[in-house]
Protein backbone atom coordinates (compact mmCIF):
# COMPACT_ATOMS: atom_id res chain seq x y z
CA UNK A 1 0.00 0.00 0.00
CA UNK A 2 1.42 3.54 -0.94
CA UNK A 3 2.01 5.93 1.79
CA UNK A 4 -0.36 8.68 2.05
CA UNK A 5 -0.35 12.13 0.44
CA UNK A 6 1.93 14.57 3.06
CA UNK A 7 0.80 18.28 1.35
CA UNK A 8 3.86 20.51 1.33
CA UNK A 9 4.70 23.38 3.79
CA UNK A 10 2.13 26.90 2.30
CA UNK A 11 3.64 29.31 0.59
CA UNK A 12 3.02 33.30 0.95
CA UNK A 13 -0.08 33.52 -1.60
CA UNK A 14 -1.27 29.99 0.32
CA UNK A 15 -1.13 32.05 3.82
CA UNK A 16 -2.57 34.97 2.61
CA UNK A 17 -5.71 33.16 1.04
CA UNK A 18 -6.31 31.65 4.52
CA UNK A 19 -6.24 34.69 6.13
CA UNK A 20 -8.77 36.32 3.68
CA UNK A 21 -11.37 33.40 3.96
CA UNK A 22 -10.67 33.63 8.36
CA UNK A 23 -11.83 37.32 7.67
CA UNK A 24 -10.77 38.75 11.16
CA UNK A 25 -10.25 35.98 12.98
CA UNK A 26 -6.99 34.71 12.67
CA UNK A 27 -3.04 35.50 14.42
CA UNK A 28 0.31 35.40 13.75
CA UNK A 29 1.29 36.58 17.54
CA UNK A 30 3.53 34.07 19.37
CA UNK A 31 2.38 34.39 22.91
CA UNK A 32 -1.22 33.35 21.21
CA UNK A 33 0.27 30.77 19.15
CA UNK A 34 2.80 29.50 21.67
CA UNK A 35 1.14 27.51 24.01
CA UNK A 36 -0.61 25.64 21.57
CA UNK A 37 2.20 24.46 20.05
CA UNK A 38 2.82 22.22 23.50
CA UNK A 39 1.21 19.02 23.85
CA UNK A 40 -0.25 18.97 27.91
CA UNK A 41 2.12 16.53 28.94
CA UNK A 42 4.94 18.22 27.11
CA UNK A 43 6.20 15.25 24.94
CA UNK A 44 5.72 17.15 21.17
CA UNK A 45 6.40 20.69 20.38
CA UNK A 46 4.89 21.77 17.48
CA UNK A 47 5.16 24.66 14.61
CA UNK A 48 3.07 26.74 12.39
CA UNK A 49 3.20 29.75 10.80
CA UNK A 50 -0.56 30.62 11.25
CA UNK A 51 -3.32 30.12 13.54
CA UNK A 52 -6.89 30.45 12.23
CA UNK A 53 -9.83 30.74 14.74
CA UNK A 54 -13.36 30.69 13.03
CA UNK A 55 -16.28 31.40 14.96
CA UNK A 56 -19.08 30.16 12.78
CA UNK A 57 -19.37 27.15 9.98
CA UNK A 58 -19.55 29.74 7.29
CA UNK A 59 -15.97 30.36 8.07
CA UNK A 60 -14.65 27.39 8.54
CA UNK A 61 -16.20 26.28 5.33
CA UNK A 62 -14.30 29.30 3.48
CA UNK A 63 -10.84 27.99 4.91
CA UNK A 64 -11.21 24.87 4.52
CA UNK A 65 -11.96 25.38 0.20
CA UNK A 66 -9.11 28.08 0.67
CA UNK A 67 -6.37 24.64 2.32
CA UNK A 68 -7.99 22.53 -0.28
CA UNK A 69 -7.41 24.99 -3.53
CA UNK A 70 -3.83 25.73 -2.25
CA UNK A 71 -3.42 22.28 -0.80
CA UNK A 72 -2.43 23.93 2.88
CA UNK A 73 -2.49 20.84 5.34
CA UNK A 74 -4.12 21.99 8.58
CA UNK A 75 -4.62 20.54 12.17
CA UNK A 76 -7.52 20.72 13.83
CA UNK A 77 -7.29 21.45 18.01
CA UNK A 78 -9.98 21.56 20.38
CA UNK A 79 -8.79 22.37 24.65
CA UNK A 80 -5.63 20.91 23.76
CA UNK A 81 -5.98 18.44 26.49
CA UNK A 82 -4.65 15.21 24.48
CA UNK A 83 -2.63 13.04 25.62
CA UNK A 84 -0.93 11.47 22.18
CA UNK A 85 0.12 14.79 20.28
CA UNK A 86 -3.24 14.72 18.12
CA UNK A 87 -3.81 17.92 18.16
CA UNK A 88 0.01 19.44 17.52
CA UNK A 89 1.12 20.68 14.37
CA UNK A 90 4.00 18.98 12.43
CA UNK A 91 7.60 20.61 14.12
CA UNK A 92 8.59 21.55 10.70
CA UNK A 93 6.07 24.63 10.85
CA UNK A 94 4.21 22.27 7.42
CA UNK A 95 0.72 22.77 8.98
CA UNK A 96 -1.48 25.76 9.80
CA UNK A 97 -3.26 25.44 13.27
CA UNK A 98 -7.27 25.57 13.47
CA UNK A 99 -8.86 26.12 16.84
CA UNK A 100 -12.42 25.87 16.70
CA UNK A 101 -12.24 27.22 20.28
CA UNK A 102 -14.48 30.61 19.46
CA UNK A 103 -17.13 28.01 18.10
CA UNK A 104 -18.57 27.82 21.61
CA UNK A 105 -22.85 28.27 21.79
CA UNK A 106 -25.24 25.80 22.84
CA UNK A 107 -27.37 25.41 20.17
CA UNK A 108 -30.40 24.15 21.95
CA UNK A 109 -31.47 21.59 24.65
CA UNK A 110 -33.98 19.58 23.49
CA UNK A 111 -35.96 18.33 27.07
CA UNK A 112 -38.45 15.86 25.22
CA UNK A 113 -35.85 14.48 23.01
CA UNK A 114 -33.52 14.49 25.19
CA UNK A 115 -30.31 15.74 23.05
CA UNK A 116 -28.06 18.85 23.50
CA UNK A 117 -26.38 20.46 20.72
CA UNK A 118 -22.90 22.23 21.24
CA UNK A 119 -20.67 23.09 18.99
CA UNK A 120 -16.99 22.02 18.89
CA UNK A 121 -15.79 24.54 21.29
CA UNK A 122 -17.88 24.19 24.01
CA UNK A 123 -16.47 23.04 27.14
CA UNK A 124 -17.58 19.93 28.58
CA UNK A 125 -18.10 21.59 31.91
CA UNK A 126 -20.96 24.14 30.31
CA UNK A 127 -22.37 21.21 28.46
CA UNK A 128 -22.86 19.52 32.12
CA UNK A 129 -24.32 22.94 33.75
CA UNK A 130 -26.50 23.37 30.81
CA UNK A 131 -28.12 20.27 31.23
CA UNK A 132 -28.50 20.38 34.79
CA UNK A 133 -30.49 23.26 34.68
CA UNK A 134 -32.80 21.36 32.54
CA UNK A 135 -32.95 18.80 35.18
CA UNK A 136 -30.89 16.35 32.42
CA UNK A 137 -27.16 15.20 32.86
CA UNK A 138 -25.13 14.44 30.31
CA UNK A 139 -23.00 10.74 30.95
CA UNK A 140 -19.45 11.31 30.09
CA UNK A 141 -17.13 12.99 32.55
CA UNK A 142 -13.18 13.32 32.86
CA UNK A 143 -10.75 14.93 34.63
CA UNK A 144 -9.79 18.14 32.08
CA UNK A 145 -13.99 18.28 32.38
CA UNK A 146 -12.63 22.35 32.38
CA UNK A 147 -11.36 22.73 29.26
CA UNK A 148 -11.65 19.79 26.71
CA UNK A 149 -14.03 20.59 24.01
CA UNK A 150 -17.24 18.86 22.58
CA UNK A 151 -15.26 18.39 19.51
CA UNK A 152 -12.23 17.18 20.85
CA UNK A 153 -14.37 14.72 22.69
CA UNK A 154 -16.16 13.31 19.49
CA UNK A 155 -12.62 13.52 17.62
CA UNK A 156 -10.91 11.34 20.44
CA UNK A 157 -14.03 9.04 21.17
CA UNK A 158 -13.47 10.27 24.88
CA UNK A 159 -14.42 7.98 27.64
CA UNK A 160 -14.06 8.68 31.23
CA UNK A 161 -15.77 7.27 34.68
CA UNK A 162 -18.97 6.15 33.26
CA UNK A 163 -18.66 4.11 29.90
CA UNK A 164 -19.21 1.52 31.47
CA UNK A 165 -23.00 2.46 31.79
CA UNK A 166 -23.57 4.83 29.59
CA UNK A 167 -20.53 4.21 26.80
CA UNK A 168 -18.45 6.15 24.91
CA UNK A 169 -18.49 9.51 22.58
CA UNK A 170 -19.62 6.86 19.86
CA UNK A 171 -22.80 6.07 21.87
CA UNK A 172 -23.66 9.87 23.22
CA UNK A 173 -23.57 10.93 19.58
CA UNK A 174 -26.98 11.47 18.25
CA UNK A 175 -26.27 13.73 15.54
CA UNK A 176 -23.07 15.95 14.71
CA UNK A 177 -22.58 18.12 12.06
CA UNK A 178 -18.64 18.66 10.40
CA UNK A 179 -16.98 20.63 7.38
CA UNK A 180 -15.20 17.45 4.92
CA UNK A 181 -11.99 18.04 3.44
CA UNK A 182 -13.65 19.32 0.18
CA UNK A 183 -15.26 22.43 2.39
CA UNK A 184 -19.12 20.46 1.90
CA UNK A 185 -21.24 20.46 4.89
CA UNK A 186 -22.02 16.87 6.88
CA UNK A 187 -25.54 17.58 8.53
CA UNK A 188 -26.60 15.16 10.71
CA UNK A 189 -27.60 16.87 13.92
CA UNK A 190 -31.63 15.79 13.72
CA UNK A 191 -30.50 13.32 16.44
CA UNK A 192 -32.75 10.59 14.92
CA UNK A 193 -33.14 7.61 17.17
CA UNK A 194 -34.10 5.40 13.84
CA UNK A 195 -32.77 6.21 10.45
CA UNK A 196 -31.69 3.17 7.96
CA UNK A 197 -30.65 5.38 5.27
CA UNK A 198 -27.07 3.65 4.32
CA UNK A 199 -23.90 4.34 6.19
CA UNK A 200 -23.52 6.39 9.16
CA UNK A 201 -21.13 8.77 8.42
CA UNK A 202 -20.80 10.81 11.55
CA UNK A 203 -19.86 8.01 13.04
CA UNK A 204 -16.17 7.81 10.97
CA UNK A 205 -15.41 11.40 11.98
CA UNK A 206 -16.38 9.89 15.89
CA UNK A 207 -13.19 9.12 16.69
CA UNK A 208 -11.00 9.76 13.77
CA UNK A 209 -8.95 12.40 15.56
CA UNK A 210 -9.51 15.15 12.49
CA UNK A 211 -8.23 13.14 9.88
CA UNK A 212 -11.64 13.68 8.32
CA UNK A 213 -13.10 16.78 8.83
CA UNK A 214 -13.49 19.27 11.60
CA UNK A 215 -16.37 18.69 13.49
CA UNK A 216 -18.42 22.03 14.76
CA UNK A 217 -20.99 20.84 16.56
CA UNK A 218 -22.75 17.69 18.00
CA UNK A 219 -25.85 16.84 19.30
CA UNK A 220 -25.21 14.81 22.31
CA UNK A 221 -27.77 12.22 24.00
CA UNK A 222 -28.76 13.42 27.86
CA UNK A 223 -30.33 11.37 30.28
CA UNK A 224 -32.89 12.33 33.29
CA UNK A 225 -30.49 13.30 36.60
CA UNK A 226 -30.38 10.97 38.60
CA UNK A 227 -32.27 11.80 42.05
CA UNK A 228 -30.18 9.29 44.36
CA UNK A 229 -26.34 8.16 44.21
CA UNK A 230 -24.28 5.84 46.61
CA UNK A 231 -20.63 5.58 46.21
CA UNK A 232 -18.18 3.65 48.38
CA UNK A 233 -14.78 3.24 49.04
CA UNK A 234 -14.09 -0.83 49.26
CA UNK A 235 -10.44 -2.84 50.08
CA UNK A 236 -9.92 -6.26 48.15
CA UNK A 237 -6.95 -8.28 48.52
CA UNK A 238 -6.89 -9.32 44.77
CA UNK A 239 -8.46 -7.78 41.64
CA UNK A 240 -10.05 -10.78 40.93
CA UNK A 241 -12.43 -10.24 43.68
CA UNK A 242 -12.99 -6.57 42.92
CA UNK A 243 -14.64 -7.99 39.50
CA UNK A 244 -16.60 -10.26 41.50
CA UNK A 245 -18.40 -7.26 43.48
CA UNK A 246 -18.63 -5.32 39.82
CA UNK A 247 -21.34 -8.60 38.99
CA UNK A 248 -23.11 -8.45 42.13
CA UNK A 249 -23.62 -4.90 42.07
CA UNK A 250 -24.99 -4.92 38.38
CA UNK A 251 -27.10 -7.80 39.12
CA UNK A 252 -28.62 -6.25 42.65
CA UNK A 253 -29.02 -3.16 40.55
CA UNK A 254 -30.74 -3.99 37.09
CA UNK A 255 -27.73 -1.87 35.86
CA UNK A 256 -27.57 1.64 37.75
CA UNK A 257 -23.55 0.78 38.20
CA UNK A 258 -22.38 4.05 37.07
CA UNK A 259 -18.73 4.03 37.57
CA UNK A 260 -16.58 1.18 39.05
CA UNK A 261 -12.75 2.18 39.34
CA UNK A 262 -9.92 0.12 40.21
CA UNK A 263 -6.71 1.46 42.10
CA UNK A 264 -3.43 -0.45 43.34
CA UNK A 265 -2.13 0.40 47.01
CA UNK A 266 0.54 2.02 45.66
CA UNK A 267 -1.85 5.00 44.17
CA UNK A 268 -3.47 5.24 47.07
CA UNK A 269 -0.38 5.26 49.09
CA UNK A 270 0.56 8.37 46.15
CA UNK A 271 -2.78 10.41 46.53
CA UNK A 272 -2.29 10.30 50.68
CA UNK A 273 1.63 11.28 50.90
CA UNK A 274 1.62 13.90 47.91
CA UNK A 275 -1.91 15.15 48.60
CA UNK A 276 -2.64 14.60 51.94
CA UNK A 277 -5.84 12.70 51.06
CA UNK A 278 -5.09 9.75 53.31
CA UNK A 279 -7.64 6.58 52.37
CA UNK A 280 -10.92 6.51 53.99
CA UNK A 281 -10.01 2.81 55.50
CA UNK A 282 -8.54 2.12 58.23
CA UNK A 283 -6.18 -0.61 57.27
CA UNK A 284 -4.06 -1.00 53.58
CA UNK A 285 -5.48 -3.02 51.08
CA UNK A 286 -3.59 -4.77 48.05
CA UNK A 287 -6.94 -2.55 45.70
CA UNK A 288 -9.37 -0.43 46.49
CA UNK A 289 -12.60 0.31 44.25
CA UNK A 290 -14.28 3.33 43.65
CA UNK A 291 -18.13 2.49 43.18
CA UNK A 292 -20.85 4.86 42.40
CA UNK A 293 -24.84 3.90 41.96
CA UNK A 294 -27.08 6.43 39.93
CA UNK A 295 -31.07 6.08 39.69
CA UNK A 296 -34.59 7.45 40.99
CA UNK A 297 -34.07 5.66 44.17
CA UNK A 298 -31.78 5.36 47.37
CA UNK A 299 -29.49 3.07 46.85
CA UNK A 300 -27.19 2.95 49.98
CA UNK A 301 -28.90 -0.35 51.24
CA UNK A 302 -28.31 -2.22 47.93
CA UNK A 303 -24.73 -0.71 47.55
CA UNK A 304 -23.78 -2.27 51.61
CA UNK A 305 -25.18 -5.43 50.36
CA UNK A 306 -23.29 -5.48 46.54
CA UNK A 307 -19.74 -4.84 48.89
CA UNK A 308 -20.36 -7.01 51.86
CA UNK A 309 -17.90 -9.32 50.45
CA UNK A 310 -14.48 -6.47 50.33
CA UNK A 311 -12.47 -6.86 52.79
CA UNK A 312 -13.68 -3.43 54.61
CA UNK A 313 -15.94 -0.77 52.92
CA UNK A 314 -17.19 2.63 53.88
CA UNK A 315 -20.18 4.88 52.09
CA UNK A 316 -20.05 8.80 51.65
CA UNK A 317 -22.62 10.07 54.08
CA UNK A 318 -23.00 13.48 52.20
CA UNK A 319 -22.37 14.69 49.07
CA UNK A 320 -19.11 16.25 50.24
CA UNK A 321 -17.82 12.97 51.29
CA UNK A 322 -18.60 11.58 48.12
CA UNK A 323 -16.80 14.36 46.28
CA UNK A 324 -13.94 13.35 48.83
CA UNK A 325 -13.47 9.90 47.88
CA UNK A 326 -13.59 10.80 44.11
CA UNK A 327 -10.90 13.12 44.62
CA UNK A 328 -8.78 10.47 45.16
CA UNK A 329 -8.95 9.03 42.19
CA UNK A 330 -9.50 12.46 40.34
CA UNK A 331 -6.33 13.45 42.01
CA UNK A 332 -4.57 10.48 40.90
CA UNK A 333 -2.32 11.52 38.12
CA UNK A 334 -1.60 14.59 39.68
CA UNK A 335 0.18 12.58 42.61
CA UNK A 336 1.76 10.20 40.55
CA UNK A 337 3.39 13.44 38.61
CA UNK A 338 4.62 14.91 41.68
CA UNK A 339 5.89 11.59 42.56
CA UNK A 340 8.46 11.38 39.41
CA UNK A 341 8.58 10.24 35.77
CA UNK A 342 6.82 7.34 34.37
CA UNK A 343 5.79 5.57 30.54
CA UNK A 344 2.15 5.91 30.35
CA UNK A 345 0.02 3.25 28.41
CA UNK A 346 -4.03 3.76 27.68
CA UNK A 347 -5.14 0.41 27.26
CA UNK A 348 -8.22 -2.09 27.44
CA UNK A 349 -8.97 -5.73 27.39
CA UNK A 350 -12.13 -7.59 27.65
CA UNK A 351 -13.83 -6.98 31.17
CA UNK A 352 -13.45 -10.14 32.45
CA UNK A 353 -9.72 -10.64 31.93
CA UNK A 354 -8.62 -7.20 32.83
CA UNK A 355 -7.74 -8.54 36.74
CA UNK A 356 -5.80 -11.35 35.25
CA UNK A 357 -4.37 -9.33 33.18
CA UNK A 358 -3.43 -6.20 35.52
CA UNK A 359 -1.38 -8.85 38.07
CA UNK A 360 0.12 -10.88 35.05
CA UNK A 361 1.30 -7.61 33.29
CA UNK A 362 2.76 -5.93 36.18
CA UNK A 363 4.80 -8.85 37.39
CA UNK A 364 6.20 -9.51 33.53
CA UNK A 365 6.95 -5.61 33.36
CA UNK A 366 8.59 -5.27 36.17
CA UNK A 367 10.83 -8.92 35.63
CA UNK A 368 11.77 -7.52 32.64
CA UNK A 369 12.73 -3.77 33.69
CA UNK A 370 14.24 -4.12 36.91
CA UNK A 371 13.46 -1.02 38.99
CA UNK A 372 10.15 -0.25 37.05
CA UNK A 373 7.17 0.39 39.42
CA UNK A 374 3.80 -0.45 37.78
CA UNK A 375 0.83 1.37 38.36
CA UNK A 376 -2.52 -0.03 36.78
CA UNK A 377 -5.58 1.99 37.87
CA UNK A 378 -8.98 2.46 36.08
CA UNK A 379 -12.00 1.78 34.78
CA UNK A 380 -12.63 -2.07 35.49
CA UNK A 381 -16.36 -2.21 34.07
CA UNK A 382 -15.03 -1.55 30.74
CA UNK A 383 -11.52 -2.82 30.72
CA UNK A 384 -9.75 0.44 30.22
CA UNK A 385 -5.81 0.41 32.13
CA UNK A 386 -3.90 3.21 32.39
CA UNK A 387 -1.24 1.48 32.54
CA UNK A 388 1.89 3.21 33.83
CA UNK A 389 5.37 2.14 34.51
CA UNK A 390 7.45 4.11 37.23
CA UNK A 391 11.05 4.65 37.19
CA UNK A 392 13.00 3.77 40.04
CA UNK A 393 13.28 6.31 42.93
CA UNK A 394 15.88 9.02 42.62
CA UNK A 395 17.92 11.47 40.50
CA UNK A 396 18.39 8.78 37.90
CA UNK A 397 14.66 8.54 37.59
CA UNK A 398 14.57 10.62 33.74
CA UNK A 399 17.43 9.02 32.65
CA UNK A 400 15.77 5.25 33.77
CA UNK A 401 12.70 6.63 31.46
CA UNK A 402 14.71 7.81 28.59
CA UNK A 403 16.69 4.55 28.70
CA UNK A 404 13.63 2.02 28.43
CA UNK A 405 10.61 3.96 27.31
CA UNK A 406 10.31 2.60 23.87
CA UNK A 407 10.92 -0.85 24.82
CA UNK A 408 8.46 -1.23 27.36
CA UNK A 409 5.77 0.55 25.45
CA UNK A 410 6.42 -2.15 22.88
CA UNK A 411 5.98 -5.26 25.45
CA UNK A 412 3.06 -3.63 26.71
CA UNK A 413 1.18 -2.87 23.43
CA UNK A 414 2.45 -6.39 22.97
CA UNK A 415 0.82 -8.24 25.63
CA UNK A 416 -1.96 -6.02 25.32
CA UNK A 417 -2.41 -7.47 21.26
CA UNK A 418 -1.88 -11.36 22.52
CA UNK A 419 -4.71 -10.53 25.00
CA UNK A 420 -6.94 -9.27 22.26
CA UNK A 421 -6.90 -5.87 23.50
CA UNK A 422 -6.29 -2.12 22.66
CA UNK A 423 -3.43 -0.11 22.91
CA UNK A 424 -6.01 2.78 22.97
CA UNK A 425 -8.73 2.75 25.14
CA UNK A 426 -9.67 6.15 25.38
CA UNK A 427 -6.70 8.80 24.44
CA UNK A 428 -6.56 7.88 20.49
CA UNK A 429 -3.50 7.14 18.40
CA UNK A 430 -2.00 10.94 17.21
CA UNK A 431 1.70 10.64 16.42
CA UNK A 432 2.03 8.88 20.10
CA UNK A 433 1.10 5.38 18.93
CA UNK A 434 0.92 5.44 15.14
CA UNK A 435 4.09 3.04 14.65
CA UNK A 436 2.49 0.73 16.95
CA UNK A 437 -1.23 0.42 15.48
CA UNK A 438 0.93 -0.35 12.31
CA UNK A 439 2.85 -3.43 13.53
CA UNK A 440 0.20 -4.66 15.96
CA UNK A 441 -3.51 -3.60 14.28
CA UNK A 442 -5.56 -5.64 12.11
CA UNK A 443 -4.14 -5.49 8.90
CA UNK A 444 -7.87 -5.80 7.09
CA UNK A 445 -8.96 -2.79 9.42
CA UNK A 446 -6.06 -0.98 9.07
CA UNK A 447 -6.58 -1.17 5.23
CA UNK A 448 -10.04 0.16 5.12
CA UNK A 449 -9.36 3.44 7.51
CA UNK A 450 -6.40 3.81 4.83
CA UNK A 451 -9.03 3.60 1.64
CA UNK A 452 -11.77 5.81 3.46
CA UNK A 453 -8.86 8.54 4.32
CA UNK A 454 -7.80 8.32 0.52
CA UNK A 455 -11.28 8.75 -0.26
CA UNK A 456 -12.54 11.96 1.71
CA UNK A 457 -9.34 13.50 2.21
CA UNK A 458 -7.33 12.39 -1.55
CA UNK A 459 -5.46 16.19 -0.84
CA UNK A 460 -4.31 14.68 2.30
CA UNK A 461 -5.08 18.27 3.78
CA UNK A 462 -6.86 16.92 7.19
CA UNK A 463 -3.84 16.66 10.24
CA UNK A 464 -1.53 14.22 8.28
CA UNK A 465 0.92 12.34 10.02
CA UNK A 466 -1.99 11.27 12.51
CA UNK A 467 -2.74 8.02 13.26
CA UNK A 468 -2.44 6.18 9.56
Amino acid sequence: MTDLVIPPPPCADALAALKAAAGRDWSEDPDLIGPRLVDWRGRYQGATPLLLLPRDVATLQAIVRAAAAHRVALVPQGGNTGLVGGGIPPADGSAVLVSCTRMNRIRQVDVAGQLLIAEAGVILADVHAAAADQGMAFPLSLGAKGSATVGGLASTNAGGVQVLRHGTMRALVGGLEAVLPDGSVLNQLQGLAKDNTGLDIKQLLIGAEGTLGFITAVALKLVPAPRHRAVAWAGVDRPQRALALLSRLRQLTGGQVESFELIPADGVDLVATHLGLASPLAGRHAWACLVELAGPQPLDDVLAQGLADADDAVIAQSEAQAAALWRRREELPLAERMDGPAVHHDIAVPVSAMADFAEMASAAIEAAFPGGRVLAFGHLGDGNLHFNVRAPAGDAAGAWIADHRTAITARVHEMVAAAGGSISAEHGIGVMKRDDLARLGDPARLGAMRAVKEALDPLGIMNPGKIY
